[in-house]
């Protein structure tokens, strides 16, 4: 389909297209982690141990991230009508065969298809969205579109684990069929037939193959890395290995071929190269308190799972209004924007240094609707910049590795964050149990024992578990402080912005304008 089909389209046409685009990227983003509140139940029901069932979630993102890169080839090759439905009747299927595995095979089997059928939906979709309305929509198209991605994840999980508790684990992935169904539905009927061209699309394997082995291999890394313990396991550094010469061997390819799998013309683009840099830190920060807190407040400050669930609602509520400012202010420097969404994630992160175990539902709710605020602002004005001087004709290329830098920062982020809490866990615990000693005079003191003592074996058996707790509550905050580093390094990015100049008037209608604009 080419950009003149999109200027002809319809006012009405053009919503219930970005409606149809909305449900498709929100079923996508919500089953790449859903599977996360159902793992107790599928290790139970497939007869898998804690490792085996976790590649159900580490496959799936993996497949993910290999398939986000050729987005662009796939749309320029057989068109974003029939791309689009192929990866929906794809993603249909896989995530149907998914509620009907029977073995632990079957379930990787189709949550790998599942990942890769559903990856490309998202940079074709942004990119048919930007080449559908008219400039002057943009804000609020973006924000809409970004909405999407931000309370799938959330919502996505917390319905499927009620489907799950109520009616069983298949249905948390049955529960989607009618939705898949009304958005195949929509795109058949809303989106113009691609005309055929007759121009032949190469795709360079060589580039492709290496940078999917060197993808693939570096998610591995970060998926497994806490688990085995790093670079203690052979798998990991045979992982590293292959991902560093594979990541080589692509570079060295790129370099030096006529025409390479990424076009690195889109590096000449200072938007771009800036929007690509936001991104991933877009990415590392967006998702690490929602994969991170949860854990902490379960396990070690006692939160029940209705209060958890609280709080992960209310960074949806945030986050729609954060998008909702982002509407309102689309006449606003975007650069402006762009600055108070990472001076107020900067302020997030502060604010959660200065958490402990004894830290209040309202604090824990407040922290997160900031958040999901700062979410909000971020994502629409980064969008409208990264891609505001891009070629039309680059858009799916420079957007499939916009998804991946995002997806690539998520999965870094949360990989060295795990790591640095586990590390520091260990080393704060071996601290703290200096200090617990006869010699220790302080312990002497009535009111510093509190209701601990060393005088029973019961008594430093609770004082050993709250060391724990404490040594443990010490490690996140320092994934805390990455958090408030990373999120200040995005400030200075947002004032190297480029905002470009308004057109001039003339008598032509810009792609997808609804009417004629006159001198």
């Amino acid at each position: 389909m080419r950009d003149d089909d999109n200027a002809l389209m319809p006012p009405a046409q053009r919503w219930l297209l970005l409606c149809t685009v909305v449900v498709t990227n929100t079923l996508y983003s919500s089953t790449i982690i859903i599977s996360s509140t159902l793992l107790p139940q599928l290790q139970g029901a497939l007869l898998a141990t804690q490792d085996e069932v976790s590649w159900t979630m580490t496959f799936n993102i993996v497949a993910s991230a290999v398939a986000t890169p050729p987005s662009g080839w796939l749309a320029a090759r057989l068109g974003v009508r029939r791309s689009l439905l192929l990866c929906v009747v794809l993603f249909g299927l896989s995530t149907v065969m998914c509620g009907a595995a029977g073995s632990l095979e079957e379930m990787i089997l189709w949550r790998v298809l599942q990942g890769a059928a559903g990856a490309p939906l998202v940079p074709i979709g942004q990119t048919l969205l930007l080449n559908s309305f008219p400039n002057h929509q943009m804000p609020t198209v973006q924000s809409i579109f970004g909405m999407a991605n931000m309370v799938g994840p959330v919502a996505g999980p917390m319905l499927a684990g009620w489907v799950a508790a109520e009616y069983g684990w298949r249905w948390a992935f049955w529960m989607l069929a009618p939705i898949i169904a009304a958005a195949l539905v929509g795109i058949w009927f809303l989106l113009p037939r691609d005309r055929i061209t007759g121009q032949k699309v190469e795709l360079d394997w060589t580039g492709f193959l290496t940078l999917s082995l060197s993808v693939a291999a570096a998610q591995l890394v970060f998926s497994r890395g806490q688990r085995l313990d790093w670079f203690a396991s052979y798998e990991i550094v045979v992982a590293t290995f292959i991902a560093v010469i594979a990541l080589y061997m692509f570079l060295v390819h790129t370099m030096t071929s006529e025409r390479s799998f990424l076009d690195f013309r889109l590096l000449n683009d200072h938007n771009y190269v800036v929007g690509a840099c936001m991104v991933f830190i877009f990415g590392a920060l967006s998702f690490a308190p929602l994969i991170l807190l949860p854990s902490l407040l379960q396990q070690q400050a006692g939160f029940p799972d209705a209060a958890i669930g609280e709080m992960i609602a209310w960074r949806g509520v945030g986050a729609i209004l954060g998008f909702g400012v982002s509407m309102m202010a689309q006449r606003m420097d975007p650069r402006v924007l762009l600055l108070v969404g990472a001076c107020l994630q900067t302020l997030t992160g502060i604010w959660l240094l200065s958490f402990n175990l004894d830290v209040s539902t309202t604090e824990l709710a407040l922290n997160s609707m900031m958040q999901g605020l700062c979410i909000g602002l971020f994502w629409a004005p980064m969008s409208l910049v990264t891609f505001s001087t891009l070629p039309a004709d680059r858009r799916a290329t420079g957007m499939s590795l916009f998804h991946l830098l995002r997806t690539f920062g998520s999965s870094f982020f949360i990989s060295i964050s795990v790591a640095e809490i586990m590390r520091a866990t260990g080393s704060n615990y071996s601290r703290l149990t200096e200090l617990i000693s006869p010699y220790n005079r302080v312990l002497d003191m009535p009111a510093s024992m509190g209701g601990f003592t060393l005088e029973t074996l019961p008594g430093i058996a609770k004082i050993a578990k709250e060391i724990d707790r404490q040594a443990i509550m010490l490690g996140y905050t320092n994934a805390w402080l990455m958090y408030v580093l990373l999120s200040a390094s995005a400030i200075p990015l947002c004032l190297l912005v480029k905002v470009p100049k308004a057109k001039p008037t003339t008598d032509t209608m810009p792609a997808g304008d609804d009417t004629p604009v006159r001198r």
